[in-house]
C-alpha cells in the first residue's frame, strides 16, 4: 500500500484535512503579515526563516506529500485571494501613521504562498 488506508472514507477525510490544513495556513499567514504590518517587523526576517522551515521540513516530512506541500503554497494565491489580500495589506498599512503602504502593505501574499507549505507537510508527518 500506499499512505492513506485504502477505503473512501480514508481518503476523503485525510483529503478533507488537507483542504482544512491549507485554509487554516492561509488565515494564520493574514495574522502574521498583519501583526508585520502593525508591529513594523522586517519582512525579509519572516520570509527567510519560512524558507528555512520549508527546507527542513522537506528533510523530514514524507516523500508522498512534499509535492502535494509545494503545490499547495501555489495554489493558495488565486484570482480571489491576490486582490483582496493585497487590499487588505495596502489598506492597513495606509491607515497607520508611520507606516508606508507601498514597502508595509505588501508581502502577506508571500506568506499566503508560504504557509501552507508548512503546514501541509506538517499534516503529512502527523498523519
Amino acid at each position: 500500500g500506499g499512505v492513506i488506508e485504502d477505503a473512501v472514507a480514508a481518503r476523503e477525510g485525510y483529503a478533507f484535512g488537507l483542504r482544512m490544513s491549507v485554509a487554516l495556513s492561509v488565515g494564520v499567514a493574514l495574522v502574521i503579515g498583519v501583526l508585520r504590518i502593525l508591529r513594523g517587523w522586517p519582512l525579509q526576517y519572516l520570509i527567510l526563516g519560512g524558507y528555512i522551515g520549508v527546507v527542513v521540513m522537506t528533510a523530514f516530512a514524507p516523500e508522498e506529500i512534499i509535492g502535494i506541500a509545494y503545490d499547495s503554497g501555489g495554489v493558495t494565491t488565486s484570482t480571489i485571494t491576490v486582490p483582496l489580500v493585497t487590499a487588505l495589506g495596502v489598506g492597513l498599512a495606509s491607515s497607520i501613521k508611520g507606516r508606508n503602504p507601498m514597502l508595509d502593505g505588501f508581502g502577506l501574499i508571500a506568506f499566503a504562498s508560504l504557509t501552507p507549505m508548512i503546514f501541509v507537510m506538517a499534516y503529512g508527518m502527523l498523519f
